[in-house]
């Protein structure tokens, strides 16, 4: 493959990229295919440093089980590699695993549905189900990113993680005021999302929109840790507050429906 005047040579990208991290996801990219098994002389020709300090780099893997020696020389994947195959295979099949409750509980509200993630600072919307029922309904796309201090789903996301994390990336974020309900101090968002973990769930009104209730639910995975939110989002006009109890009901439900499905998932 030809290189373009003035592109760093690869020996040259690597001494910019020198950190052991870097090193080790290059010497794991190495693989695929048509390389099952990496010598390392190839690894040391790859990362342009001697055969001793790939070598070292190697069995550093191997430690760590991300690599173990093959039998006939070499190295090849190791057992995390799988473990973490695994794993995100799992939450790659988080949406398909809390479609079916998501529906049902569309159907019977009414309203739309959301499934969202907290991936760092940003709280992204993985999965949808709108009901036909309303002439006007509330529609987010999959993929797309909320806001970290405002809503239903925000809160119960931030609720339980640990309180320091929750903290750190409040104080490290721009929260934006979107309505005059929206929290914008840390302080107070933090005693919110204590009452929220109390609660068991979390209700937005007119955070994100003036005329929007939310209400959401924690999403389990197998170990019991909170992974996902699952959410109405509604005209506030057609819940009234005589009917809220009768929402949340439907949408600690649905949470945990999809938790126990989680856990049948995991086996």
């Amino acid at each position: 493959m030809s290189r373009r005047s003035g592109e760093a040579s690869p020996a040259g990208a690597y001494r910019e990229r020198n950190s052991t991290a870097d090193r080790a996801l290059d010497i794991l990219m190495m693989f695929g295919e048509r390389e099952l098994v990496v010598s390392a002389t190839a690894v040391a020709g790859r990362l342009g440093v001697a055969r001793s300090t790939a070598y070292r780099y190697l069995q550093s893997l191997v430690s760590s089980r991300f690599l173990e020696e093959a039998p006939g020389g070499g190295f090849r994947l190791g057992l995390r590699v799988m473990e973490i195959a695994r794993l995100a295979r799992r939450g790659y099949g988080l949406p398909e695993t809390a479609l079916p409750a998501m529906t049902a509980l569309s159907e019977r509200t009414g309203e739309t549905v959301l499934l969202t993630r907290r991936v760092g600072d940003l709280v992204v919307c993985v999965e949808t189900a709108e009901s036909g029922q309303r002439r006007v309904r509330i529609s987010y796309e999959r993929g797309s990113a909320l806001p970290i201090n405002a809503g239903a789903s925000a809160h119960v996301l931030l609720a339980w993680s640990p309180a320091d994390e929750a903290r750190r990336l409040l104080e490290a974020a721009q929260l934006e005021q979107f309505t005059p309900s929206t929290l914008v101090d840390v302080d107070a968002l933090m005693e919110r999302l204590e009452g929220i973990r109390a609660a068991g769930y979390a209700i937005s009104r007119a955070e994100l929109d003036p005329d929007v209730l939310g209400v959401a639910a924690p999403v389990r995975g197998d170990t019991g840790q909170v992974v996902a939110a699952v959410s109405v989002a509604a005209l506030a006009s057609r819940v009234p507050s005589g009917t809220e109890a009768d929402l949340v009901g439907h949408v600690l439900a649905a949470g945990q429906e999809i938790s126990d499905r989680m856990r049948v998932v995991a086996g």
